[in-house]
């Protein structure tokens, strides 16, 4: 079937419900290629016949990704899409309720330097306290500088070096926000937990190192800049705690820690697992993170459309906003959105969150015993 959109309508021409899974193409009808023509038809492959509704629901498969766009070129909302079929209330109530009663079975955890806060690893924008804030003593021409492949590899990497022995694996303990993932995991509840941090918490909480994915990398590997041989984590920590550069026992060259660098692109694992773990996610959890650093941040965008979304957060972040491109809005968080459904705020510290959420799914006391119970694997 086709149905034809106008860049500049409100609506679909005729607004159609795709009830089965369905793939999309777009033919723009002009000689460019772009997305910026003014018309486009789609072609819906879809087993049964639409029927007209005035909102667009689609289902919850993997293929309705390739619509997202599609619903926020025409400023349409959709509703009561995916898993779940929207939350009861929009509030940690909502999302316990979600869980307890078995309709997030699949839960995909993103964080960021907030959740490791409590544990005192300082986040990295935080004015004042955050790291980057505390990088003036190495004078570096800007502070983003002491994570750049090219400074580390051209310039200097004693200030990376001078930085990863206070961030090194074993000087802090997990928090009760990662105690709550590893509960999660207990539960068999836990899909995946995508994580920026480099400090390894996760897994020393004990969750299992299959359901964790270190984004941006972390301390549990290592291989030379120069011909790429592996280093042990004890190697690289001698150096490290001794204040010197690491160096290759092959060639000589920098041993760095497989901490993703501005420059370096992520690990393949990283884009395998969004690519199997976010279209059967049916609950996202967002915690401790600015949304800044693409494209990790994009990765709230990626969840079937309509499954929930929690975000545990000092500030909110990830908006809903006008899409750069004049096509319509971008498929961020819409806490205040009149038909919202499916997005959760819940402001302040992450670990007052989680532990809020146990509570609120009886879990509480099993929480407090994890955290009691403290590290669950072997630190380096």
């Amino acid at each position: 079937m086709r149905y034809s959109i106008s860049r500049n309508s409100s609506r679909l021409t005729t607004p159609i419900t795709i009830t089965t899974t369905a793939t999309a193409t777009m033919i723009p009808i002009s000689n460019s290629s772009s997305f910026m023509s003014t018309a486009a038809i789609f072609i819906l492959d879809t087993a049964t016949t639409p029927t007209p509704t005035p909102t667009p629901t689609i289902s919850s498969s993997g293929s309705s990704q390739a619509l997202v766009w599609v619903w926020a070129a025409v400023g349409v909302e959709p509703r009561g899409v995916g898993g779940s079929g929207g939350l009861g209330s929009c509030d940690l109530q909502g999302v316990a309720d979600l869980i307890r009663e078995g309709r997030a079975r699949r839960i995909v955890f993103m964080t960021g330097a907030g959740i490791s806060v409590s544990a005192g690893i300082p986040d990295f924008r935080t004015p004042g306290t955050g790291l980057y804030s505390q990088l003036a003593k190495y004078k570096l021409p800007y502070p983003e500088a002491v994570f750049d492949i090219k400074y580390f590899r051209k310039v200097s990497a004693k200030p990376f070096f001078q930085l990863a022995k206070e961030l090194f694996p074993g000087n802090y303990l997990p928090t009760a926000a990662h105690h709550f993932i590893r509960l999660v995991s207990l539960k068999g509840l836990l899909q995946c937990c995508f994580t920026q941090n480099i400090d390894s918490l996760e897994t020393i909480a004990g969750v299992p190192q299959e359901e964790v994915v270190a984004a941006h990398g972390n301390f549990d590997s290592a291989h030379c800049t120069s011909c790429k041989l592996e280093h042990t984590t004890e190697y690289v920590k001698a150096a490290v705690m001794a204040d010197e550069l690491c160096r290759c026992t092959q060639c000589k060259g920098l041993v760095k820690p497989d901490i993703v660098f501005f420059g370096e692109q992520l690990p393949d694992r990283y884009h395998a697992r969004v690519a199997t773990d976010f279209p059967r996610c049916d609950l996202l959890i967002v915690m401790g993170t600015s949304l800044a650093v693409q494209p990790f941040a994009s990765l709230i965008h990626k969840v079937p459309l309509g499954v929930p979304r929690l975000l545990i957060n000092r500030e909110a972040v990830g908006l809903h906003r006008k899409s750069s491109c004049g096509l319509g809005p971008s498929p961020g968080f819409r806490f205040s959105h009149p038909r919202n459904d499916r997005d959760v705020l819940q402001l302040g510290d992450c670990d007052q969150g989680v532990m809020q959420l146990a509570e609120l799914l009886g879990w509480g006391e099993e929480l407090q015993a994890l955290m009691l119970a403290g590290p669950q694997v072997a630190q380096v």
